[in-house]
């Protein structure tokens, strides 16, 4: 045997010697098992409940499998497609319909979302779509945005502060927002301009006006389309639901000998002599985990502190946002016969729903029977409770039935409804918000300074399987090396 052999064996049997215990079944713990597993590490999950899978949950209500949790992925960074491929889910991938949205609550109704906009900001206020939107004062508002002077690079960091002081409060309030507030649960105040527009505060100082910045972008972007790089992120889902994702990750992890313990809480985590002791309710008799030589907490946020507080108490719980969704399975034609809505915001500061999701629009494989929708309708928002926090689950239904309706303008009642699903979250701010990745940085650094600790999870990297999946695996590589070679900054020898 060469010296070259003989290292590559005593690598393979450290790598087995060494025990990583990852705490959270959802998305971003099962990839970092599969991370670690995948390279002979040993691998112990625990997960309180008594399925994996986190914000992933396929049911089926009325004969229909509907999606609960998350429904796709955006493929940007391509990080999501390369982990269904590699799990040999790539011949299930299925692209989102065009998008279809409005904007309800307006003096005139609803009308669909203007289509040369960037994040609402429009690039010709006096476009019929637009006027349709904020009426004449507000596009006179607008339109001053080409006389006033341009701000500096990086001047303006927050979207909605941006958007009113060149536009004014009529777009603000009729286009932005509702695409904010209903389709991440921010507020565009608190937007990082950079984050959802990269280039505009750069575009406005040399075009001089927002439309312009906006106009200028958008020339950029179809540019880029034409020689097939295109900058939007598309969106992509599996043919029969998302638990399909989840499935194959379980079945790989077993194949990989990962011992995964469902029903499991964990109580508490301690480190001594220098490995990790991990405390659960099943108790030291009952099957123990046994000591860890490094962890990865994979949990929400507010496990993550109660686990970690006391060890790194530089670890700040960062701010939620109460939602709640209510899934709906109806049968209507007059629905079926309505212009199409993949999606309908509101405008903020109205009781009701933030959103109104017409999944089946969405993804043509939810396309059961005749005149049959799947909507999502979702309510809460940044500082504003949910309409149905106080209601039981048949009045919640009833009032998100009455909010379809209002949005999509067709008279739905109680025979309509087949059947419903009531789902509460607490989601943490998007990537996009302002300081977040600050936060974050200042996160990591207390946290990669513990020895064998890792954190993963969609309060930490952000809202979204394009941001936990890499993420998870970022965080799952600096878990092997120290496995590997004793450190989180040691590389392979080449």
């Amino acid at each position: 045997m060469d010296a070259d052999t003989s290292a590559l064996d005593d690598l393979a049997a450290h790598a087995h010697d060494s025990h990583v215990v990852v705490i959270g079944g959802g998305i971003g713990g099962l990839v970092a098992a599969l991370e670690c597993a995948k390279v002979g590490i040993r691998v112990t999950l625990l997960e309180e409940d008594t399925a994996l899978g986190g914000a992933i949950r396929t049911h089926e209500l009325a004969g229909v499998r509907v999606d609960l949790g998350a429904e796709g992925w955006a493929t940007r960074g391509g990080a999501v497609r390369r982990l269904v491929d590699e799990l040999g889910l790539g011949g299930a991938v299925v692209p989102t319909a065009p998008r279809a949205e409005w904007i309800a609550g307006l003096p005139d109704g609803a009308a669909p979302v203007p289509g040369a906009t960037l994040r609402g900001i429009p690039e010709n206020p006096w476009d019929e779509s637009v006027r349709r939107i904020i009426g004449w004062r507000g596009a006179w508002r607008a339109y001053l945005d080409r006389v006033r002077p341009p701000l500096t690079i990086g001047q303006e960091r927050s979207l909605g502060k941006l958007v009113r002081t060149r536009m004014g409060e009529a777009v603000l309030e009729r286009i932005v927002a509702p695409l904010s507030v209903g389709g991440f649960a921010i507020d565009p105040d608190d937007v990082d301009v950079e984050a959802v527009v990269p280039g505009l505060n750069a575009a406005l100082t040399r075009t001089g006006s927002l439309a312009g910045a906006v106009m200028q972008l958008r020339a950029d972007r179809a540019s880029a389309a034409k020689k097939g790089r295109p900058a939007d992120a598309g969106l992509e889902s599996l043919d029969g639901g998302m638990s399909r994702l989840v499935d194959a990750l379980e079945e790989r992890l077993r194949a990989l000998e990962v011992r995964i313990g469902t029903g499991t809480r964990v109580l508490g985590v301690q480190r001594a002599a220098g490995q990790w002791i991990i405390e659960t309710d099943a108790g030291e008799d009952d099957d123990p985990v046994g000591p860890a030589d490094q962890i990865v907490v994979a949990t929400g946020a507010a496990d993550a502190h109660r686990l970690l507080g006391a060890l790194v108490p530089e670890l700040a719980e960062p701010a939620t946002t109460e939602l709640e969704v209510v899934t709906l399975v109806v049968r209507s034609p007059a629905l079926t016969a309505a212009p199409i809505a993949t999606a309908v915001y509101s405008v903020p500061g109205r009781e009701g729903a933030a959103s109104v999701t017409d999944s089946t629009a969405r993804w043509p494989w939810m396309q059961t029977g005749p005149d049959v929708h799947v909507l999502k309708v979702s309510f809460g928002g940044p500082g504003t409770r949910p309409a149905t926090a106080d209601l039981d689950d048949r009045a919640a239904a009833a009032l998100a039935l009455a909010q379809v309706s209002a949005a999509r303008g067709v008279a739905l009642d109680g025979d309509a409804l087949l059947a419903s699903h009531r789902g509460r979250y607490r989601q943490p701010d998007p990537v996009s918000a302002l300081g977040h990745a600050e936060r974050t940085e200042a996160a990591r650094s207390a946290i990669h300074g513990v020895d064998g600790l890792a954190v993963v999870g969609a309060w930490l990297a952000g809202t979204g399987l394009a941001q936990v999946v890499p993420d998870a695996a970022h965080e799952a590589e600096r878990v092997r090396r120290t496995a590997l070679w004793g450190s989180p900054d040691e590389r392979p020898l080449t």
